[in-house]
């Protein structure tokens, strides 16, 4: 019988009202409808060959669309396989089995394919939570304790969304993942430790730095005092950071402790400045007179007592302002050095060696100029004009030099 004939076209009803449907192994009853005709219930037996039927198209829909993975598609397969033959239905049940069987050969073929896939995937999870597991070792090992956490926090939940490969392989890689994670968290904690101990170390010193200060608030040695106040600074800098709540805190009762203090010496300073702005003036009327007296220095002792009287006078007047001690100073030492550059040049002048030494020299140039007119001379007798005029231009150079030597020698006896 054909296809086209129909599903009921494999199917008969005997008198009693029983269905049978034909296989290649011959009749098989599928049931009865009872109170029915034959066509209604044979068409009822038809029916259910038709939802057979419509399972196995949608099965094969959904394996050639790859919706159903190869395990479930050979499970779904196997179970209308084993059911179809004894169905109670009627229709070219063997047709619908073998429509079912055709479908092996492409669930073979999309297990090699999701095999073949499934191992790219593998590959490339593989290479993922390598590079994981290098950059977790690396951040094991570096010191990245802010940026470190959230990184490993980071990886972790990559890691999670990953798949799973080979056991033995994710194994492995899982347990350098977490090795190096708990390396990172241990080295962490150590530190944070050692940074908590430094920092409740630097907190007891800067606490006893403050207790040696508060005493120092209220001196009026200010120049001792403001010393003190600077080692202590310099040990405050030593000490490092406080905890983080406490620090600030800290540094604002030190910070009081010197505003206290410095604020009392300037306004003491201000004081004594209005008091020393006489001493001042009195010292700038001495310095414009001592500047027109003492230099420039013309008779070097006349000088000298000028400048010695003016020392008296200047000492026996107070202090002055801190704004005019370095340029009232300043002045004093100009006149200082324009006396002892005058007394440098004395010195030089009336030197005994260095006369001696000039004379000598100019007695040399001398004795040099003779010998070169005595040799132009010659030079004239023998007609040889040429060597004459060298010498004697020679002759003229060392006049150069012995006009020279001569001042030297006049210098040393003015």
């Amino acid at each position: 019988m054909s296809e086209a004939a129909g599903p009921a076209s494999f199917g008969r009803v005997d008198d009693d009202g029983t269905v049978y449907v034909r296989t290649s192994d011959g009749e098989r009853a599928v049931g009865q409808v009872p109170d029915v005709s034959g066509d209604e219930a044979l068409a009822f037996y038809v029916r259910r060959f038709q939802s057979l039927e419509v399972e196995v198209d949608l099965l094969a829909s959904r394996v050639r669309a790859g919706t159903m993975s190869p395990d479930d598609a050979r499970k779904a397969v196997a179970t209308l396989h084993e059911s179809i033959p004894q169905a109670n239905a009627v229709g070219d049940l063997a047709a619908l089995d073998a429509k079912l069987e055709g479908l092996t050969g492409l669930i073979g073929e999309q297990a090699a394919a999701r095999k073949v896939e499934k191992a790219q995937q593998n590959e490339q999870t593989k290479a993922t939570k390598e590079k994981m597991v290098a950059e977790a070792e690396k951040l094991a090992a570096g010191n990245d304790w802010r940026g470190g956490v959230n990184r490993f926090r980071a990886l972790l939940d990559e890691w999670k969304a990953l798949p799973r490969i080979d056991r033995r392989t994710d194994d492995e890689l899982w347990h350098r993942f977490s090795s190096a994670r708990t390396q990172y968290t241990r080295r962490r904690k150590q530190q944070f430790a050692q940074q908590a101990s430094k920092r409740e170390e630097a907190r007891a010193v800067k606490e006893q730095i403050i207790a040696e200060a508060e005493p120092l608030a209220s001196s009026t040695e200010w120049g001792p005092t403001a010393g003190a106040f600077r080692e202590l600074m310099q040990r405050w800098k030593a000490a490092g950071s406080a905890p983080r709540d406490v620090d600030e805190q800290l540094w604002q009762r030190f910070r009081g402790i010197q505003d206290q203090f410095f604020a009392a010496r300037s306004a003491a300073m201000s004081e004594q400045d209005a008091e020393f702005r006489g001493n001042q003036e009195a010292k700038e009327a001495l310095l414009v007179e001592a500047e027109q007296t003492v230099v420039p220095v013309k008779d070097l002792a006349a000088s000298k007592a000028a400048y010695r009287d003016f020392l008296e006078k200047y000492a026996e007047i107070g202090k002055v302002p801190r704004d005019a001690i370095r340029p009232l100073d300043n002045r004093v030492r100009a006149l200082e050095s324009a006396i002892r550059e005058a007394e440098d040049e004395q010195w030089r002048r009336t030197n005994p060696e260095a006369r001696q030494r000039a004379s000598d020299t100019a007695i040399k140039l001398q004795a040099q100029i003779d010998q070169l007119e005595d040799k132009a001379a010659k030079a004239e007798t023998r007609g040889d004009a040429r060597k004459a005029k060298e010498h004697r231009d020679a002759a003229e150079t060392y006049r150069t030099w012995l006009e020279q030597a001569e001042k030297a020698v006049e210098d040393f006896s003015g």
